[in-house]
């Protein structure tokens, strides 16, 4: 389980609520593969993979708006690693998820949790540096 802790905050308000809702997104996964309920979580995958999808393209457009406006100089390797993970989202081939749902949805966390954390603490920090 991933969940918000003060150390991920970059300083900018907007962006840190981003950073918080991407984080609520991988707990929905991590939600949907421990619920046992869910005989058939497909739906839930896909649904998910959307949100994180268009919720990505969205916050990767604000960040880059704003390293922009303050001139930050790794803005281009920054936006490069957005579109690969943009990439890497788009790419999962749904057709395959559904005979290993809990599989695939245990590989899309763990992307997703390691990334963000990652991305966050090490690429994100050096915006405002």
């Amino acid at each position: 389980m991933i969940k918000w802790r003060e150390d991920y905050s970059i300083g900018v308000e907007s962006i840190d609520q981003q950073h918080k809702h991407l984080i609520e997104i991988a707990g929905r996964v991590y939600d949907t593969l421990k619920n046992q309920f869910y005989m058939d979580k497909y739906d839930k995958i896909v649904e998910i993979l959307k949100e994180l999808e268009d919720y990505t393209i969205y916050h990767f457009g604000e960040e880059e708006k704003f390293m922009k406006e303050i001139g930050y100089e790794g803005y281009f390797m920054h936006k490069i690693e957005h579109q690969k993970f943009i990439e890497k989202i788009q790419s999962i081939d749904l057709e395959n998820i559904d005979g290993e749902q809990d599989k695939y949805l245990l590989d899309i966390f763990n992307f997703i949790a390691d990334w963000l954390v990652n991305h966050i603490l090490e690429k994100d920090k050096a915006i405002i540096k």
